[in-house]
């Protein structure tokens, strides 16, 4: 296990803004490169978080021998492509969610890395949170009974924008697979 754990960003939109601005307050990492589809959105990427190495593509990410795991925080429907892309490059990958757009391109990306014997994860957040947390804990516990139904909410306001990711059916935009 190496000493700290180098992570290379696949995308440089604003989740993968949020996700290094969060990296910060984690211990043992540090963000050695990014790659995206321009070498300026790359560039422009690196001087904002200080990250050395910036490639034009994702290509060259997924083949930079510095980087330990991928965060892939793509839209939606490249998930699976690029999530390959990594597994393939032999990297270890962090997949924003919606982890893929169907099950087969999800069966796909886990059958690759056990190939692969590399860790893949979708990067669903909710998991970590300390209420959910004791929640299952106390579930495991038998605390409650057997659990019978579950009822859960959550939403966000934001502005229609019928292209944008959020909303975009070409996207994976849309309650289902975004929230």
């Amino acid at each position: 296990m190496p000493e700290k754990i180098r992570w290379g960003i696949l995308g440089t939109g604003n989740i993968a803004h949020q996700f290094v601005r969060g990296l910060a307050d984690a211990e043992n990492v540090e963000v050695v490169a990014v790659g995206s589809r321009t070498q300026e959105s790359a560039d422009k990427f690196g001087d904002e978080f200080n990250i050395a190495q910036r490639h034009g593509s994702y290509e060259a990410l997924a083949n930079d021998g510095d980087v330990d795991v991928i965060y892939v925080s793509t839209p939606h429907p490249f998930h699976y492509e690029n999530t390959i892309l990594c597994l393939n490059s032999g990297k270890a990958v962090l997949c924003e969610k919606a982890f893929a757009i169907n099950v087969r391109e999800t069966d796909a990306m886990i059958a690759l890395a056990r190939q692969k014997k590399l860790f893949l994860m979708e990067a669903m957040w909710t998991r970590f949170i300390p209420a959910i947390a004791k929640v299952r804990e106390v579930i495991a516990d038998g605390a409650i009974g057997d659990l019978r139904m579950l009822y859960a909410d959550f939403g966000y306001r934001a502005s229609f924008n019928p292209e944008s990711r959020a909303f975009a059916p070409v996207l994976g935009g849309g309650a289902l697979l975004d929230v």
